[in-house]
């Protein structure tokens, strides 16, 4: 109702000789820049109702690299982080924005871990005979999703990257593989190569001979896909197959890294729907 009374308010001499009462006619009739300036004022989940109302706000909502999807990006971006390398892949405003909405989450994560100004980043505070775990924001149950881990740092003798439920624990005593303890977790172990799960090791990883070890600044792609239970991983857009099947059901699975190392730092960027081929 608000957003109706603002258009016609705007557009009263445009609206003469129309049935002010459809709202399908308002919401067809007003300029794109004047919807967009609406728009900015809406909240997310606001925005994603709008997309349903008429072609052309869908049309306009669609459009990722408009100035609507600016604006939303800047104010929770920084400058400094849309321009950098971490977002390079990501090619549009609306696809920077939802990556940070899916990044790791300062309220899901061991107490000698941080998340750095950029959002992306966690670091992990120097603390002795600790392992410590962060989850990304927001789980999924269902559809095929992708994310890229970046360890900026050391690896120390155990990073593990992949998935976990709430239910997984996020720090413990001594320098061991925390992602893949349980049966509330699965993770690569990037230092020596092998998959994690239940306490267990569970085969090498990726299944070759003389896989190469993980170089610090390389970007892994994560790729979970939930209707099929399956986790794999890319690197380099190399596919390096299955890592983990049979994984849950209706159950949310949080992005995740388990880290020892002192002043480590790891980045995570979502990507969205993986691509196939």
């Amino acid at each position: 109702m608000y957003i109706k009374q603002v258009i016609c308010n705007c557009n009263i001499n445009m609206m003469n000789g129309y049935d002010l009462s459809n709202d399908y006619v308002i919401a067809e009739l007003v300029k794109d820049q004047i919807l967009e300036n609406i728009f900015s004022f809406l909240n997310l989940k606001d925005l994603k109702n709008c997309m349903l109302v008429c072609k052309t706000w869908f049309r306009i909502l669609g459009d990722e690299n408009n100035e609507l999807w600016r604006f939303h990006c800047i104010r929770r971006l920084s400058e400094e982080v849309l321009r950098s390398d971490l977002l390079s892949n990501l090619p549009t405003y609306k696809t920077k924005l939802r990556a940070y909405l899916h990044a790791w989450s300062p309220n899901d994560c061991s107490r000698n871990i941080y998340i750095k100004p950029n959002g992306f980043t966690l670091h992990r505070n120097p603390v002795a005979q600790s392992t410590d775990a962060c989850r990304g924001k927001i789980g999924f149950s269902r559809g095929r999703h992708a994310w890229e881990v970046i360890w900026e740092g050391p690896l120390g003798t155990v990073a593990v990257i992949g998935v976990s439920t709430k239910q997984a624990p996020l720090q413990c005593q001594g320098y061991v593989g925390l992602l893949g303890s349980d049966e509330s977790s699965w993770g690569w172990n990037l230092v020596d190569n092998i998959l994690l799960h239940n306490g267990d090791t569970q085969g090498d990883y990726p299944m070759m001979n003389n896989s190469p070890k993980y170089q610090v600044g390389e970007r892994v792609r994560v790729i979970l896909d939930c209707d099929s239970g399956t986790l794999c991983f890319e690197k380099k857009y190399e596919f390096l197959g299955v890592a983990f099947r049979n994984l849950p059901f209706n159950t949310k699975l949080y992005p995740t890294v388990s880290a020892v190392y002192g002043n480590t730092e790891v980045s995570m960027v979502y990507v969205g729907l993986p691509l196939d081929g």
